[in-house]
């Protein structure tokens, strides 16, 4: 079983407007809302694909009925721990020149929600795949990933895939996971580093891999992406193409990565996939479609790098 853990999902409402004028009033060309949160975008694409997981994490009032009530529609089953206070709500805004994000309060989430969510981590099986996503909310405390990352100990080979960042990505590490996926500004927020240079994304992805994590991808948005394990280092690139929205293009990889896991495929193969997918979310308004990923596959291209 796949299961996806979002402990900060939200009702996230985007707005497509030609201009932002703070101070004056807006008109919105279009509107829509999504259940939003990096884990559950990842059992999103997984769907599309065909493979099911299970979401996990927290979410409360109208904004978490919302949430639940997209899933089901989706077809992806839930096990969320519910809260007092609602979800909150992100507001996504594109216009012609950029991408604004305005993030929302988070509900406050007390010891009893995070121990009954550690129980049911503890149900997890040999071989199962669990993917940690986004941020943790203000009120759980730092180490709440190397808790849940602990409860998987006892099993045999369940693969732990980590994409987040700040100190709950830095005590996540340290607990030796099979992947993580850094973009090129949170690899260089790790390690306090001014990091551009491809030779240098390799340096500091190898130490990444030092400090826990079997694998790393690190994104670099349109100049594609590396991928660096102990033993070699690739590079991908990102296909051509135009860009709809950014917005759940780095969780598009992560399911990519998953799917291509869920098939036996190679670590290197199942990058492949990792690209197109992340790609095709680019180059769509939502989630891709296995379709439209699929018609990407044939234009990744992944060069080995010699580390020598």
């Amino acid at each position: 079983m796949i299961y996806t853990v979002t402990l900060n999902p939200a009702v996230d409402y985007y707005m497509d407007m030609n201009k932002l004028e703070e101070g004056e009033l807006n008109k919105v060309n279009n509107s829509y809302t999504l259940a939003g949160g990096k884990g559950i975008n990842v059992s999103k694409v997984l769907k599309n694909f065909g493979i099911e997981s299970m979401a996990l994490g927290f979410c409360g009032g109208f904004t978490g009925e919302y949430i639940r009530a997209d899933l089901n529609k989706y077809g992806i089953k839930d096990n969320f721990i519910l809260l007092e206070e609602d979800t909150r709500i992100n507001v996504k805004i594109k216009t012609e020149k950029k991408e604004t994000e305005i993030m929302g309060k988070s509900p406050k989430i007390l010891k009893q929600n995070i121990d009954a969510l550690l129980s049911i981590i503890d149900s997890i099986e040999d071989n199962d795949i669990l993917v940690l996503s986004g941020s943790v909310p203000s009120s759980v405390k730092e180490d709440i990933y190397k808790d849940i990352i602990d409860k998987t100990k006892s099993k045999n080979n369940v693969r732990v895939i980590v994409d987040s960042r700040d100190n709950a990505f830095k005590i996540a590490v340290k607990e030796k996971v099979f992947l993580t996926k850094p973009n090129k500004k949170e690899l260089s927020e790790y390690f306090g580093k001014d990091i551009r240079s491809v030779y240098d994304i390799i340096v500091y992805a190898q130490q990444l891999v030092k400090d826990g994590s079997e694998n790393v991808i690190v994104s670099l948005g349109k100049e594609g992406s590396i991928i660096v394990n102990k033993d070699e280092a690739y590079i991908g690139n990102a296909p051509d193409g135009e860009l709809v929205s950014s917005v759940g293009a780095g969780d598009a990889m992560v399911a990519g990565i998953v799917y291509g896991i869920s098939q036996n495929l190679s670590i290197i193969d199942a990058y492949k996939y990792a690209i197109a997918s992340g790609t095709a979310t680019a180059f769509s308004e939502g989630l891709t479609t296995f379709e439209n990923m699929n018609n990407l596959l044939d234009k990744v291209e992944v060069k080995k790098i010699n580390l020598k």
